[in-house]
């Protein structure tokens, strides 16, 4: 059967835009890499929890295979590959509650972990498999703007959002250099009724930026003053009690495109409630709709990226000056489509924070 997902490839990466730096709507075949540092002495019972979880991982829809890999350097240093259909399943299964619960085997027994997700766009070696397998690798090359967008979601308790508001706009920003190759470069903090959304720009290595943040003291004092109003509990004093919250509210990228024109605009902040089950593909058409909005002059969108989890839907755009509402409308022809995906109206969020950092 044709994906959603296979059709978009088949219009799209015949003659991929250079104005787009990233999508999981290619169609094409992707890889995942995961570095892992094992805690010395622990190699078997990573091993056995590895294979309790790849026979789950073997039942989700998209997975293809997997190899698990052990350094002959340092026994510490394994990897895990998979290979999935397209990216979106991927993306469902990882960003779900299934995936926090298969996972947590792991984690009493691993330093660290870094995941890598990579479309493919050429290989070697085996019979070709025909047409089909052909139209899954990625056709042409993307072309990246050298920012790494990624964006955090969570909930406020009812009643709170004024009190979560003020602490969340009154603080010092953190020292934007992360290390000689990473640096923090905007950070925008919406909120919608008690859901808040804070989106950043990095150059470099994410990961480190998150961490550098993490460890700032005037973020750590935000941090702890939100802590009583948050629906979901957290300890950021307990390592897992933080990866488990921070894991559940990653909101990541999954679309970004940038019209030829490249002044600045006004940011805005699009929440579309999603009917359940409804996230990912909800958020493939609205990219349709931002690829083409790119490259019509008329268009009031300068930029836009699209952040999606569960059917947390998220599009952070920014619009000409005094483009206003118009940055709301979908493109003809469009709305009928995303209506039947939504449960309820899209609503602007209201612009709590802004910052860029000097010379980003």
């Amino acid at each position: 059967m044709t994906t959603l997902s296979e059709k978009i490839s088949d219009q799209s990466t015949r003659q991929v835009s250079k104005r787009v730096s990233q999508s999981v709507f290619d169609g094409s075949r992707l890889r995942v890499v995961l570095l892992v540092d094992v805690n010395d002495g622990a190699q078997q019972q990573f091993l056995e929890a590895y294979e309790q979880l790849c026979n789950q991982v073997a039942q989700v829809p998209g997975h293809v295979s997997d190899q698990l890999c052990q350094s002959i350097e340092n026994p510490s240093q394994w990897l895990i590959t998979s290979e999935w259909e397209s990216a979106p399943p991927f993306l469902t299964w990882v960003n779900s509650e299934e995936h926090v619960r298969m996972v947590e085997p792991l984690h009493s027994c691993v330093r660290d972990t870094r995941s890598l997700r990579f479309h493919i766009v050429r290989e070697t070696g085996g019979a070709p498999a025909g047409a089909a397998s052909r139209r899954r690798l990625q056709a042409s090359p993307r072309i990246g703007d050298g920012l790494i967008r990624h964006a955090l979601t969570f909930t406020v308790r009812p009643g709170s959002e004024e009190k979560v508001a003020r602490i969340l706009a009154d603080y010092a920003s953190p020292q934007a250099r992360v290390d000689e190759t990473t640096r923090l470069c905007r950070t925008s903090l919406f909120m919608h009724g008690n859901r808040v959304v804070r989106a950043i720009e990095v150059r470099g290595d994410l990961l480190a930026a998150l961490r550098h943040v993490a460890r700032q003291p005037e973020v750590r004092a935000v941090e702890e003053a939100v802590n009583p109003y948050l629906e979901q509990e957290r300890d950021l004093g307990d390592q897992e009690s933080a990866r488990v919250f921070f894991t559940r509210a990653a909101l990541p990228a999954v679309h970004h495109v940038t019209a030829d024109e490249l002044a600045e605009g006004e940011r805005q902040a699009l929440y579309y409630p999603a009917r359940p089950d409804c996230g990912m593909r909800l958020a493939e058409l609205l990219a349709q709709q931002d690829e083409a909005a790119a490259g019509d002059p008329d268009s009031p969108v300068l930029r836009s990226t699209i952040f999606q989890r569960d059917d947390v839907v998220v599009r952070l755009v920014d619009v000409r000056p005094g483009a206003g509402a118009r940055a709301l409308l979908p493109e003809p022809g469009r709305q009928a489509a995303t209506s039947t995906l939504l449960d309820g109206e899209p609503v602007g969020m209201d612009l709590v924070t802004d910052r860029r950092s000097p010379d980003a």
